[in-house]
């Protein structure tokens, strides 16, 4: 696309991007597919494509910059050739009826340097010819201003839906068009007649301040406002009569100036309910986050408890037990720490393990060993319930390294590696000095630990767990990746 691009003068590429900004709006009042085309060297080059929020897309997103042969679109390629708007009906690979309309796009010297296609499924494109002429003149004037890159103020518009109402007015800012949802929604504000003909400025709402706005500046508005006991959304684009082809003109009922405005489009929405979902999902959001800090906060409790109890025993085996009890209980309270501060349910498994290590650090290795911790590897994002089986797993592996490895040893690393493979993640915990007992078989192994590692890693996590002796010990878990709802 840059190649193609690259062959138009700075105005013409300044153009192009011109227009580009004011598809998206074009494409949701037209109810149609917009796609703006170059000649290549090697064929038609789709340079920018705009689909509808207001009704389904005939064609998936991000084909921008896609190359076709120019047989594919003969429609086009005629109006590149020929400077002429031409129309067409025809069948998709799926069988949906298309209407396609193309307009050559001209550049200040009349040269043209782009064809516009405006397409959309048979069924919409008869609903539009049966609606009022003066929306459909509207919108005719709405691609001719696309076409012309005069609506590139549109881009900063929110999108216009399929349950949003319209209506144009005039340059007297009279409603001389009022679609049928738009009619129901001014009926939630206590207007129940016909609003057709009907002067903004008789209506107590904020629509007659913000249409004179756009009319004054030439430029798209959009503003949000409490009508009574609803939150209006209201977006003005102001109109301008030229068509985008001469082969359909509609009469003026006065002569204007092509670059004068003569009315606008008011698109209007009732965000009432949704604003109200939104605060009840931050409430919920809140509160959640407030149980998960009052967890962590229990946990560390009990873990304080458990230490003071570790202290005051003699009985050497029951105080290792209850310190791994501790570790277990801190691990599940670093998940919750985690998840009262983040808004969504993915936790960075790295940050986990670094902070399982500095608990570790701080209370869990005697203070005449020089044992280096670390972490190596990405940033692996989990949902909460794959995090909370990594942390455990990873906590009872550096106790076990810890405990078990340096049993007459002072000093040694040992590294947390994570690997994420797209589908599957790799955890490994790895001791660069570290050796197996002689005869160790991980399947008869009875130890509390790996029990504990097996059971979560086969059966909370569905993955695989080996160890791995070679230069040092390494234990391994593979694990595919869940969804935060699975």
């Amino acid at each position: 696309m840059d190649r193609v691009v690259s062959q138009l003068s700075e105005h013409d590429r300044a153009l192009l991007k011109r227009i580009e900004a004011g598809l998206p709006m074009t494409a949701d009042v037209s109810r149609a597919d917009l796609r703006l085309w170059c000649l290549a060297q090697e064929g038609l080059m789709l340079i920018a494509q705009a689909r509808p929020h207001s009704i389904a897309s005939l064609y998936p997103a991000g084909q921008k910059a896609q190359l076709v042969p120019p047989s594919e679109q003969p429609l086009v390629l005629r109006a590149l050739r020929e400077g002429k708007a031409r129309s067409s009906q025809h069948d998709l690979p799926s069988g949906t009826p298309v209407v396609q309309e193309v307009y050559p796009v001209r550049n200040d010297k009349g040269k043209i340097i782009a064809v516009l296609s405006v397409e959309t499924n048979l069924i919409a494109h008869e609903r539009h010819r049966r609606r009022h002429r003066s929306f459909q003149r509207a919108v005719s004037w709405l691609q001719g201003m696309a076409i012309r890159g005069e609506l590139q103020s549109a881009a900063a518009l929110s999108p216009f839906g399929e349950w949003d109402g319209i209506l144009r007015v005039d340059a007297q800012r009279r409603i001389t068009y009022l679609s049928g949802i738009a009619n129901n929604l001014y009926r939630r504000l206590g207007y129940l007649l016909d609003l057709r003909g009907t002067l903004l400025a008789d209506l107590q709402t904020g629509d007659e301040q913000l249409v004179r706005v756009a009319l004054e500046t030439g430029r798209c508005q959009e503003e949000e406002r409490q009508e009574g006991r609803r939150l209006w959304n209201r977006k003005v684009v102001p109109l301008r009569p030229q068509e985008p082809t001469t082969s359909r003109r509609w009469r003026l009922p006065w002569e204007v100036s092509p670059s004068q405005v003569v009315g606008a489009l008011v698109m209007v929405s009732d965000l009432t309910d949704e604003r109200l979902r939104e605060k009840e999902l931050r409430l919920k959001a809140t509160m959640i986050q407030e149980v998960h800090h009052r967890v962590k906060n229990n946990l560390q409790a009990v873990a304080s408890l458990l230490r003071m109890q570790s202290r005051r025993l003699q009985h050497q085996e029951a105080r290792q037990a209850l310190d791994e009890a501790v570790g277990r209980i801190v691990s599940v309270a670093v998940i919750h720490e985690f998840l009262s501060q983040a808004e969504d349910q993915l936790i960075n498994i790295r940050d986990v393990c670094q902070r399982i290590i500095a608990q570790l650090q701080g209370v869990g290795m005697a203070a005449d060993r020089e044992i280096q911790l670390e972490v190596r590897g990405p940033s692996i994002y989990l949902p909460s319930r794959q995090a909370t089986a990594c942390a455990l797993v990873v906590n009872e592996l550096l106790e076990n390294a810890l405990e078990h490895g340096y049993r007459g040893r002072r000093a040694g690393a040992v590294v947390v590696r994570l690997h994420d493979g797209g589908d599957e993640v790799s955890i490994g915990v790895h001791d660069e000095e570290g050796q197996l007992p002689k005869g160790f078989d991980l399947e008869s192994e009875s130890g509390l630990g790996l029990q504990i590692v097996r059971m979560l890693v086969e059966e909370e996590l569905r993955g695989q767990f080996e160890l791995r002796a070679g230069i040092g010990v390494s234990a391994v878990m593979v694990f595919p990746k869940r969804s935060p709802l699975s």
